[in-house]
């Protein structure tokens, strides 16, 4: 059985390929200069995952939509579901869109998730992509295409959107990373390392995914409104609505904050004992 990937010469197709191939298929991939095409893909592969930006995904669907067939199983690697599902529910083959939570740096798919989109398919089809996924040691979460891009508009769009907002806000504080960094306790260094780690990547794929999800911006709206909430209780001075909304949102995450503390008191003692001068 051969798996294609349309933009597989990228970082995500570089990561999946050695997966299916451990798997036992056969891999193919197409890229700017590769000898297939697009379309040989599409024509010559059991699967087919469109793996490019965001913004690319719905013109590479529509472009290999003839030559698919009913015994094809067509998926994508992207962060947004509504419109690549849409797109290739109009085609001929099997749909299951597909979004790995991690990006290409990571060293294994190991303790990773990858939510699953089975639009329309058999379930064997989509049994035949998850033992592949779990034989990696991954998890695989199902959603459909609405579900999915809720859920994003909050765990990426909100959280990519706050992180920027933050590193731009540093930037206009008049205070070099030089000078802020080195006084940082490990706690401190695990937001700025999140920073540092988003501002490393490509602005194209953040934008994509703060411009492309709807939900995104849904969700940027209430980051405003909550900032604007939080600026006016510390400008007056308010600390009983401070400790009001303090107080909600510890409510709300109490099921959480034990795992959230646990968490994190093992990645600042990993910090802690590395012993890397901060420079």
């Amino acid at each position: 059985m051969k798996v294609g990937i349309i933009g597989g010469t990228g970082g995500m197709g570089r990561l999946f390929a050695p997966v299916f191939e451990r798997s036992g298929f056969d891999v193919a991939v197409s890229g700017r200069s590769t000898p297939l095409s697009n379309r040989d893909i599409a024509e010559e592969s059991d699967i087919v995952i469109v793996s490019v930006p965001i913004h690319d995904t719905v013109p590479v669907i529509e472009e290999i939509a003839p030559f698919l067939r009913e015994d094809q199983v067509l998926c994508d690697f992207t962060s947004v579901k509504s419109g690549p599902v849409t797109a290739m529910l109009k085609t001929d083959a099997e749909v299951i869109g597909l979004h790995p939570m991690f990006g290409p740096s990571v060293s294994s798919l190991s303790g990773q998730t990858v939510i699953s989109v089975p639009a329309r398919c058999r379930r064997e089809s989509a049994a035949l992509l998850y033992r592949v996924f779990r034989g990696e040691d991954a998890t695989v979460i199902e959603m459909d295409a609405g579900e999915h891009d809720r859920v994003m508009g909050v765990v990426q769009g909100l959280v990519h959107f706050a992180t920027l907002c933050v590193a731009d806000a540093v930037r206009n504080s008049g205070l070099s990373p030089d000078v802020i960094i080195p006084v940082m306790s490990p706690v401190y260094r695990i937001e700025m390392g999140l920073i540092g780690r988003i501002l490393g990547q490509s602005p194209e794929l953040y934008g994509d995914i703060l411009m492309m999800n709807s939900e995104s911006g849904v969700m940027a709206g209430k980051f405003s409104e909550s900032s604007e909430n939080m600026l006016k209780c510390i400008s007056e001075k308010d600390f009983e609505s401070f400790k009001e909304i303090f107080e909600k949102n510890s409510e709300f995450f109490s099921g959480y904050i034990p795992q959230a503390t646990r968490d994190t008191d093992l990645v600042i003692d990993a910090l802690a004992k590395s012993g890397r001068p901060l420079k």
